[in-house]
């Protein structure tokens, strides 16, 4: 397995895909991201992105074939999160909580 360390986006982009969960494929993650973090990305970053997190374990893909015939043949790539996946999130999100939980309040004074 590469590297097992996040980039914010690649951090993003693994919580999209945990809230889409069975609907998550390249399109629906593009639109998600720019729904919910207000940015605009192309879905070659959104692809490159998702395959660099199967290359580190963090998710696990399948082909959906029940869409072929809306798709003009071509199924859907689904991506679901791993364990590995799951723990790399829990790890960001407590390492940042625990940063905001020793802020001091004069901090933004």
């Amino acid at each position: 397995m590469k590297g097992t360390n996040l980039g914010e986006f690649e951090e993003l982009v693994l919580l999209i895909v945990a809230n889409l969960y069975d609907h998550a494929y390249g399109l629906s993650i593009q639109t998600e991201i720019q729904k919910r973090a207000n940015r605009k990305v192309s879905i070659s970053t959104v692809h490159a992105t998702l395959h660099r997190l199967k290359n580190k374990g963090f998710l696990d893909s399948k082909y959906d074939n029940s869409s072929i015939t809306e798709r003009g043949g071509r199924p859907k790539l689904l991506f679901k999160v791993t364990r590995s996946g799951e723990e790399a999130l829990i790890q960001v999100r407590d390492m940042r909580n625990g940063l905001w939980d020793t802020i001091s309040d004069l901090a933004f004074t």
